[in-house]
């Protein structure tokens, strides 16, 4: 796939306790499932609304993929679609933007203005 940025969404205080170490081990869904999750932009509002539904707290992680190296692979799920998932931590340093992911007043999560960044605005 040729997708420079991907995109996770997790708890903030999940997020919080990553800037420590340095790396995000996943939520605990991640966990059970081997590896983290992680949406194009194209796939991430209906993975937002299957899958984060009237969760708040939330925060959009942007990640270029580039960073990730071998361990982000794109897999097959819903529909067919290839989903990338990253076998392995996030390094803090390959997320490029963290923004709140708050509920609408419909309660669907509202994406910040900047979303979905494009590849020209990476370093």
């Amino acid at each position: 796939m040729t997708t420079r940025i991907v995109y996770h969404m997790c708890r903030q205080a999940e997020w919080d306790a990553a800037q420590g170490p340095g790396a995000y081990p996943g939520s605990s869904q991640d966990a059970a499932d081997g590896f983290i999750h992680f949406s194009t932009a194209a796939q991430v509002e209906e993975s937002a609304a299957r899958h984060r539904a009237g969760q708040s707290g939330l925060v959009l992680l942007a990640v270029d993929a580039a960073r990730l190296g071998p361990a982000l692979r794109w897999e097959p799920s819903r529909g067919g679609q290839l989903f990338p998932h990253l076998y392995g931590a996030l390094p803090v340093a390959a997320v490029v933007r963290a923004d709140p992911l708050p509920l609408g007043p419909d309660g669907r999560h509202v994406f910040p203005p900047s979303f979905p960044l494009d590849d020209a605005s990476l370093p």
